[in-house]
This record gives structure tokens, C-alpha cells and sequence, in this order.
């Protein structure tokens, strides 16, 4: 389901707020490690802020799960439960690492959740279009990435601000049953 949609089919677009997860750039994004909840309709939001950090795979893993752990997807009462969390944590590695890969680094990590679906948004300084590789090869090392985010994930697309430098690539899974 590649797309380059600013949001999900059926969806109006952002909210003025901001909190449909729609990019708001870094300043409204907590410093460093830190995060910030913002309620808006039941959806729940938190911000990661990469400027100056380092590891930022594992950062973005450990944000992602504690999250994840506020929101009550962890720890997980059934193995579809965990699998979700699972598939969450793996979409955060692939989006951090391809901004690491072809981007210039991640700026920006949102996550959001509103009880049925999960957003992941990963802001950078790229220029870049990022697609699955085609034709996708299982047995070769590299260029998995996006494969598996389609592969897991509801949807996912890039937006672009006119006139700002970078992108926003955003995926979304949904909760297990």
C-alpha cells in the first residue's frame, strides 16, 4: 500500500491541533529523550526529539515501548497482543534506520494511538522518495525495509511541507482484535 498520501483513506486530514499526527515540526517537540501526551478525541500522542542524539535506533525502540507500555498494549495477555507490540517496535527500527540510511538522520519520532490504530511518523532532512524495492529479493542482505513496513502496517505514506526542507514518512497498524 505504498502511498504518498498526507493521511489514511477515509481520513479528512489533519486536525488544526495538530494532533492527528500530521508533522508540527521541532517545536512542538519535547527536548531530547523527552516526551510530551497530548490528548485530542482519545488519541494520545507522544514526541521524540533526535537533535544532538545518539544511538538513535535503540532511542526510538525503547520511546516507542514505553508508549506503548503507558497505553496498555504491553505487556501483552496474548500472543496477538505481543505480536502487535512486536510489530510496532519493528516498524519504529525500520523507519529510524532508513532516515539513518538515506536521510541525513531522523529529526523527529511521533508515535500515536487511539486505542484502534497505532501512527508512527519519522521526520527527516531528506529529499528522498521512499518506495520497497522492487523486485523485492528475500534471500539478499539490505533493501528489506519498507517491504516489511508495507507488509505489517494498515498503510503508510510521506508528507511534505512546501516550502520546509525533509519529509515526514508515517506508518499505521492496527490494534489486535
Amino acid at each position: 500500500m505504498s502511498t504518498t498520501r498526507p493521511f489514511s483513506p477515509g481520513d479528512r486530514g489533519p486536525e488544526p491541533s495538530g494532533a492527528s499526527g500530521a508533522p508540527e515540526g521541532p517545536s512542538g517537540a519535547s527536548g531530547g529523550t523527552g516526551s510530551s501526551d497530548e490528548p485530542a478525541a482519545g488519541r494520545q500522542v507522544r514526541r521524540l526529539d533526535f537533535e544532538g542524539q545518539s544511538g538513535v535506533v535503540p532511542l526510538a525502540r525503547d520511546f516507542a515501548r514505553q508508549a506503548l507500555y503507558a497505553w496498555g498494549w504491553l505487556p501483552a495477555a496474548t500472543a496477538d497482543q505481543r505480536a502487535a507490540a512486536e510489530d510496532v517496535l519493528l516498524v519504529v527500527s525500520e523507519l529510524v534506520t532508513n532516515a539513518c540510511l538515506h536521510a541525513e538522520g531522523p529529526a523527529e519520532m511521533g508515535i500515536a494511538c487511539d486505542n484502534k490504530v497505532i501512527r508512527v511518523e519519522v521526520s527527516d532532512r531528506g529529499t528522498g522518495q521512499p518506495a520497497p524495492r522492487t523486485p523485492h529479493r528475500a534471500g539478499r542482505p539490505g533493501g528489506h525495509g519498507m517491504f516489511i513496513v508495507q507488509r505489517l502496517c494498515l498503510d503508510w505514506g510521506v508528507v511534505r511541507t512546501p516550502g520546509v526542507g525533509g519529509k515526514t514518512v508515517w506508518a499505521e497498524l492496527g490494534a489486535p482484535a
